[in-house]
């Protein structure tokens, strides 16, 4: 059976977690397939809220096989502490395996972060500081270090060293830091190791015979699309791509072996750190929605930036990702709205632009064009079918799928399970 891929179509915290869970009920495995702990997935269920950062989402459906791909960067004492947390809440992680092709943040990783984010001095880029871009950047300049050298105490002496010795000439040398001692890191390291030796594996085996055996495998991914370092807005994106292309990649399957496309959007847009949004509202209006839908970021507490559903930057993420499906979040944020706000265009230096410019300093400038349209202004957190919904809403619904050129099949009212509205099964 072909896979499904759940990516994120805005800047990131879109509830991917909440739709990869309720998914995961009729799936066999989910996949985590890019990204590190810098990513956060709030999910609530019957046993609680759990804020999840590097474990699949999945990991709350008891028969789901999980796992970590290759494209994921691991911090391995977060995902050990992470693995505890549910186990202390009774969740079964015997289920979670980890590619061993997997690339390790390490404690030197989040020290090069701090280094180079002040040295930018104004122009900081507002990374979680949890040292992802650096792990990245060792993994494409080979100079990396993975799970499976983890878990082999004699090769991580061994590349550690090496790796180590580099690393401190650069804090203190470059930086003026202070330089980790080897000893201390490689008995960390090792004890980190024989706690997550168990769960590790060459996923990209695992995942191929699942779908060779007709299994439902749900692709989950972290961050945003217009956070993608080759088709976001760069610089001011994330270290790798977290797109439907680079979830195949992170996961270990073929395009070819994708039916779906599930892409992830708020009813309006929120972005954390530096860099451009063109429908941001620094008002009361922002300030409202910001409230109503408690932007506060699952990793690092910062407060969201809000605006108006920006659909310029939707339908590019959209079209570039082949976006099949599409599940509305946090419909229920904008009840309270007489009118809503959708931003239909740009304008840069008074001339009409309609797609997301490649150049940073172009969006910054770019101004946008409003289209309002009716609000509801009703409470729809207890409705339960789509055909409950004001006409008001199913208006502005309809006019997301004409933009994004396709379906919206979820509905989010609200952060429990039962507040997900899937238009399949349900009249409309």
């Amino acid at each position: 059976m072909p896979a499904t891929i759940i990516l994120g179509g805005q800047w990131g915290d879109e509830g991917k977690g909440k739709l990869t869970d309720a998914l995961a009920g009729a799936a066999q495995m989910v996949v985590r397939a890019n990204g590190g702990s810098n990513a956060g997935h709030t999910v609530k269920t019957d046993r609680g809220t759990f804020k999840l950062h590097l474990v699949p989402s999945g990991i709350l459906n008891d028969s789901v096989l999980c796992v970590i791909g290759a494209g994921v960067v691991i911090e391995p004492g977060t995902l050990v502490t992470e693995l505890r947390g549910l186990m202390d809440r009774g969740i079964d992680v015997s289920r979670l395996r980890i590619s061993d092709r997997a690339h390790l943040v390490l404690p030197y990783h989040p020290a090069l972060d701090r280094m180079l984010e002040a040295r930018r001095e104004g122009d900081e880029i507002g990374t979680t500081l949890r040292g992802n871009g650096p792990a990245y950047a060792d993994k494409v300049s080979r100079h990396g270090m993975r799970v499976c050298d983890l878990v082999r105490p004699d090769i991580l002496r061994r590349k550690l060293a090496i790796e180590l010795d580099a690393k401190n000439q650069q804090l203190t040398t470059l930086y003026g830091d202070t330089p980790f001692d080897f000893d201390e890191v490689y008995r960390q390291l090792l004890e980190y190791g024989e706690v997550l030796a168990p769960y590790v594996t060459a996923t990209e085996v695992l995942v191929q015979d699942q779908l060779a055996q007709g299994s439902q495998v749900l692709i989950e991914c972290a961050q945003g699309a217009m956070l993608d370092i080759d088709y976001g807005t760069y610089p001011y994106v994330t270290s790798s791509s977290p797109t439907a292309a680079g979830a195949c990649q992170g996961a270990g399957i073929s395009p070819k072996q994708v039916d779906r496309v599930v892409a992830v959007y708020k009813a309006y847009s929120t972005r954390v750190g530096a860099g451009p949004m063109p429908s941001e509202l620094q008002d009361e209006t922002g300030e409202l929605i910001r409230v109503r839908g408690n932007e506060y970021g699952t990793t690092t507490g910062r407060p969201r930036r809000t605006g108006w559903f920006d659909a310029v930057a939707a339908r590019h993420t959209s079209r570039l990702n082949g976006v099949t499906d599409v599940a509305m979040t946090l419909v229920d944020v904008l009840d309270v709205f007489p009118e809503i706000k959708v931003c239909c265009g740009y304008q840069v230096d008074g001339a009409p632009m309609n797609h997301v410019p490649a150049l940073v300093d172009d969006l910054e400038r770019a101004t946008p064009v409003w289209n309002a349209m009716p609000g509801w202004e009703v409470d729809t957190t207890g409705m339960r079918t789509f055909a409950e919904l004001p006409a008001t809403l199913k208006g502005y619904l309809f006019e997301i799928e004409t933009i994004l050129d396709a379906r919206v099949r979820f509905v989010g009212i609200g952060p429990a399970r039962e507040q997900l509205i899937d238009r399949d099964h349900e009249a409309a």
